[in-house]
């Protein structure tokens, strides 16, 4: 528990997906301790469970929901189940997000619509059944995780950067649209975060001891990102503290992009 934590997100329904690992975890105990009722959904329901687990036993509440952001059913069962259940939903914070290696001359047919699918479709799905029902409760906030790697490239990461880069060209467009409605649309784009994917991309590297340390040498600060920094922000970009921000590709990525 964070010390003499402010209860910026007190009552807030707080819907997070990708929810099971990473940001996404991270995320639900940051925003549960600020007062935010959860929902957790994840692909895998154990996972979600466990999360939400975590979060009651440090006296917050949460509900785990499984689904697949890539299908529209499942997105909206999410969204209505929200909906239905909790009342409203003030927040949505679209985390889950799949990451492939290679140049865009590497990718398959395959890689490409997978990344397409999970990153930006998946987003699309939830912002469009979500915003709806925040334009009949007088607005909300929505975030998305993006990357540097959508505006600025990151070598082997062909489709993975174009996937980030349609993101905060979703962003840019929602909150444009729904600025007068009450409705903020923000994105967070991380550097180099140490998740459970990144270790095992790590991991399957094939000098896995050289990709780490060539991976932490070139990051500005000497060290990657933790989950819970970014989760800091995403607190931040949820709560009305932040009511005059809409429509930002924000960065955090140790001085990568400086």
């Amino acid at each position: 528990m964070l010390p003499n934590m402010m209860l910026r997100l007190k009552d807030k329904i707080a819907l997070i997906t990708g929810a099971g690992a990473g940001i996404g975890e991270e995320s639900c105990y940051r925003f549960a301790r600020e007062g935010a009722v959860i929902v957790a959904l994840d692909l895998r329901e154990n996972e979600a469970q466990r999360v939400a687990d975590a979060v009651r036993r440090e006296g917050g509440t949460a509900h785990a929901l499984a689904g697949d952001v890539s299908v529209q059913e499942s997105c909206a069962k999410a969204v209505e189940w929200t909906r239905n259940t909790l009342g409203r939903i003030d927040v949505l914070f679209n985390v889950a997000g799949i990451v492939h290696g290679g140049t865009l001359v590497d990718a398959t047919e395959d890689d490409w619509e997978i990344a397409m699918d999970v990153n930006v479709k998946g987003m699309f799905h939830m912002c469009r059944l979500t915003v709806p029902i925040m334009l009949d409760q007088d607005g909300g906030s929505i975030i998305n995780v993006a990357s540097v790697a959508g505006p600025f490239g990151v070598k082997d990461r062909g489709v993975y950067s174009v996937s980030k880069a349609a993101v905060i060209g979703l962003t840019k467009s929602l909150a444009m649209d729904f600025v007068s409605r009450g409705i903020r649309v923000n994105a967070i784009c991380p550097g180099t975060v140490e998740t459970p994917s990144w270790h095992e991309r790590v991991r399957q590297s094939p000098h896995p001891d050289e990709t780490l340390k060539m991976m932490i040498a070139r990051q500005p600060m000497g060290r990657v990102g933790r989950p819970e920094e970014i989760a800091a922000l995403a607190a931040y970009l949820a709560s009305d503290e932040s009511s005059y921000i809409t429509g930002q590709a924000i960065y955090i990525d140790g001085g990568m992009t400086m």
